[in-house]
């Protein structure tokens, strides 16, 4: 971290920002829009997630391992687009995401299993206008493991929803990207203050091993 970067982080943090909210005791795992539109290159909304997605497995062999409940998101419209809103006026990049299309399919790598939930919504929360609140609660989840894409999109979205809903955000600083290291840093450095716990790879992974215990 940058002087800079330390001086803004203890303003901050002398302000009464940057609280934990801590793992809890009943997690799932949200897996934000890891879809073929943001990972294949012939797509213009696509970036080099390699290392992300390598950390979102990472997640998921141990999540299935010891049982976690596991969700995955992707963006999906009418080819009339009249479901997209304004969202379209503003990401034009969007038109390319419409049912039947290969590119709102998820990333082979993931390898979703049946009893797998797949959410498709239509904005950058994985909360609005989705089942996504109700199932949680039907499964007693308390904490949220949020993974995915973009950090300062459809991830902090999400993250703030999280935390509206009484949910604990937790945020493996190696499963999220982002187009730019701007955004995603600044996105990162937000969420951290404001909403949920931006937390190391290896933490995650102790978290859920000691699941297994």
């Amino acid at each position: 971290m940058t002087d800079d970067a330390t001086t803004i982080k203890k303003l901050f943090v002398d302000r009464g920002f940057a609280g934990r909210v801590g793992f809890g005791r009943r997690p799932a795992i949200l897996i934000i829009d890891i879809i073929q539109a943001f990972t294949e290159k012939s797509s213009p909304l696509a970036a080099d997630f390699g290392p992300q997605i390598a950390a979102a497995q990472r997640i998921l062999r141990i999540s299935r391992k010891v049982g976690v409940p596991i969700i995955f998101t992707t963006v999906e419209y009418d080819p009339s687009l009249k479901d997209a809103g304004l969202f379209v006026r503003k990401v034009s990049g969007l038109k390319w995401l419409v049912t039947g299309s290969r590119w709102v399919d998820l990333h082979p790598a993931l390898r979703r299993r049946k009893g797998e939930l797949l959410i498709k919504k239509k904005y950058a929360s994985a909360f609005f206008g989705t089942e996504l609140a109700s199932f949680l609660t039907t499964q007693s989840v308390d904490t949220v493991i949020v993974c995915g894409f973009t950090t300062s999109g459809c991830v902090r979205a999400t993250v703030v929803d999280a935390l509206q809903y009484g949910l604990r955000a937790i945020v493996p600083r190696e499963a999220v990207g982002d187009r730019a290291s701007q955004p995603h840093e600044a996105s990162l450095f937000d969420i951290d203050a404001k909403y949920g716990d931006v937390v190391e790879l290896d933490k995650v992974l102790d978290y859920l091993r000691r699941r297994a215990g």
